[in-house]
């Protein structure tokens, strides 16, 4: 029962961005004989009963009292020893800050870094306002995190024991948050509520605000002019991929280093500039070592990267917590940065590298690819959005149904999002673009797979449906290559990498289809296109190919009861002798030497072969099960 509760609890703490970023923070419950603790890599928000660390309380304590060592780096290795020893829980690495949980004796610790709490232990003059708004409780110095940080705060807590005979219940670290120790959750949450609202207070007296504001919206002009290029001047190597560049509205990036979280994921320092040229980025990547996580364009836009587009969101989060701490930190006498020491014991540090690794995600094959697909909320299109997510890449899932591109990008997650396209309104086509660039800052791979299609007799077809048709088919795929090509030329010219657009065509592009003149004709119209923008992109390093897929007999443009291809079809005639939905679907199986439709999948590693497959431009690559051979 009691892990149910700390469970919920850490939920409850860790949901909230006014107290938890970046999946920082930890958590316990103590019975006589176990510690339990939150592993390390595993974030407040989405932890389990399941997922806690079961520790033996008495080898934990142990560390406390080591002596007969050499050196404080040999102390470490000891603890971490004794750590692992401790740890009953296989799989799963405790948090570094396991032994700060044994320390406070009580049944739950809940560790947190508040932006509230920050700006006070992040402020000049934080320890002294501390021990006046705060007299229970315990501040401690910085200290290098760790198993360092524990033995001195064990230290304190046995002076701070012989001095009030008790125990601290929140322990406040400079620059690094606020431990609080309880019985009960209600005690818990009564405590944390009392330290927030003293904090509230005394910055309203002092007259400093403690919400974060920025503009609403990043200036798009900065953002297209920029974004595309930053996506390869912010890697750390040229060996490294494209970085993911998210646009935010403007405000005063961070000027300093001010918790370990800042360090891990956001880096200390960022540019601040009135234009992020290449000659900016490499000065500073001289000056720091490091390729930038922040670029602030005064007034227009802010910039952060990471590996994907979860990362630079962290990245995000943790600069406007930074800009925030700074704000109220004003109150408190001024900001207080880690000195270059403390920087870069913590950027060196390789626990928080773990768990930066592990909180970022897996580096599956495609991470860092930035991909588009039109027509993503259904059918083909949501199948080769959710295999190319599989892969690592971020995908955009553009669609009509801007409703259901929302819902299938949730579905997804990671870095999927929806976004509202008609790809034959041009004006929608190129929003569509620069909202893409805003949210990842380029694009690796357009998918242009959305497409209608209309049966029936030359005879009698209707010019108003043709006319949709070819819109769809053949117009939109030109305004989509026309409009994301030029921002992958603009990107390619930075990095030197290749983008791809894929079009996916059909086999009705490849042979004739009977009733069928308009698809049919917009297919063949298709690749016409493809092999002309091959030859004319292959300079600006863009492939294009296309796919031709068999028919997907289980999707719901065949599928559909009432406007589905088997309903049009049986209409129509076009299946000789067909009485039913049923006679019309085992005719089309009958056709495919494999004997069933195409998947999904089938399309997605046609598209894989395509963007892996450098020596390859202007095809269309069938898909078909061998129904549709090329000669």
């Amino acid at each position: 029962m009691s892990l149910e509760l700390i469970a919920k609890l850490s939920n409850i703490y860790g949901s909230d961005p006014d107290y938890v970023l970046a999946g920082g923070g930890n958590t316990s419950f103590k019975d006589e004989k176990y510690l339990y603790v939150k592993p390390s890599g595993v974030s407040l928000a989405a932890i389990t009963e399941s997922d806690f660390v079961k520790m033996d309380r008495s080898i934990v304590r142990s560390c406390f009292t080591l002596d007969n060592f050499s050196s404080v780096d040999e102390r470490e290795a000891k603890v971490k020893k004794l750590m692992d020893f401790a740890c009953e829980t296989e799989g799963r690495r405790p948090s570094v800050e396991a032994p700060m949980h044994e320390i406070m004796p009580f049944k739950y610790v809940v560790h947190t870094h508040p932006a509230l709490v920050n700006g006070m232990t992040c402020g000049n003059d934080g320890k002294k306002i501390c021990a006046e708004l705060f007299p229970e409780a315990l501040w401690v110095d910085y200290c290098d995190p760790g198993f360092i940080l524990a033995k001195v705060v064990y230290d304190h807590c046995e002076l701070y024991r012989k001095a009030k005979n008790c125990d601290p219940q929140v322990i406040f670290l400079q620059n690094h948050g606020v431990f609080v120790g309880a019985d009960s959750v209600e005690e818990m949450d009564r405590i944390y509520a009392e330290i927030m609202d003293t904090l509230e207070k005394f910055c309203a007296a002092k007259g400093v605000a403690t919400k974060f504001e920025k503009a609403d919206a990043p200036c798009m002009e900065t953002v297209m002019e920029y974004a595309p290029i930053l996506r390869s001047s912010l890697r750390n190597s040229e060996a490294e991929k494209c970085v993911t560049v998210y646009s935010s509205g403007a405000f005063s990036i961070p000027a300093g280093g001010l918790t370990p979280d800042h360090l891990v994921y956001a880096k200390a320092f960022g540019v601040k500039c009135d234009a992020p040229v290449q000659e900016v980025i490499d000065n500073f990547k001289r000056e720091r070592g490091y390729a930038p996580r922040m670029v602030e364009v005064t007034g227009k836009a802010v910039f952060v990267s990471g590996k994907n587009l979860k990362a630079a969101k962290t990245v995000l989060a943790l600069a406007e917590n930074g800009a925030r701490i700074e704000q109220i930190a004003q109150a408190f006498g001024g900001v207080h940065y880690f000195n270059d020491a403390q920087r870069e014991f913590i950027e060196n540090w390789e626990v928080e590298s773990y768990r930066a690794k592990v909180a970022s995600g897996a580096n599956a094959p495609l991470t860092g690819m930035v991909a588009v697909v039109t027509g993503g909320a259904q059918g083909f299109g949501y199948g080769i959005a959710k295999g190319l997510a599989a892969l690592g890449a971020d995908v955009a899932i553009a669609d009509l149904n801007v409703d259901g591109a929302a819902k299938a990008a949730a579905e997804l997650g990671g870095g999927a999002q929806g976004f509202a396209v008609n790809v034959a309104d041009e004006a929608s086509v190129e929003k569509l673009i620069s909202d893409v660039v805003s949210v990842y800052g380029g694009i690796d791979l357009f998918v242009a797979n959305a497409g209608v299609a209309r049966a029936g007799s030359v005879k009698s077809f209707a010019l108003k449906d043709w006319q949709f048709v070819t819109d769809i088919n053949y117009n939109g795929f030109f305004l989509c290559t026309k409009y994301c090509a030029q921002v992958m030329a603009k990107q390619n010219a930075a990095s030197g990498f290749w983008s791809d657009i894929v079009q996916v065509n059909s086999k009705s592009g490849l042979s004739g289809s009977k009733n069928n003149g308009a698809y049919a004709g917009s297919k063949f119209g298709g690749l016409g296109l493809v092999q002309s923008f091959a030859l004319e992109l292959v300079s600006d390093n863009i492939k294009v190919n296309a796919v031709c897929p068999g028919n997907y007999l289980d999707g719901p443009l065949w599928s559909d009861p009432e406007k589905g291809l088997f309903v049009q079809y049986l209409n129509a005639g076009k299946v000789p002798g067909a009485k039913n939905v049923a006679d019309v679907r085992r005719h089309y199986e009958s056709q495919v030497p494999m004997s069933r439709g195409c998947f999904p999948e089938d399309v997605v590693r046609a598209i894989c072969y395509a963007v892996t497959q450098q020596y390859e431009t202007g095809q269309a690559i069938p898909v078909t099960g061998g129904q549709t051979m090329l000669n």
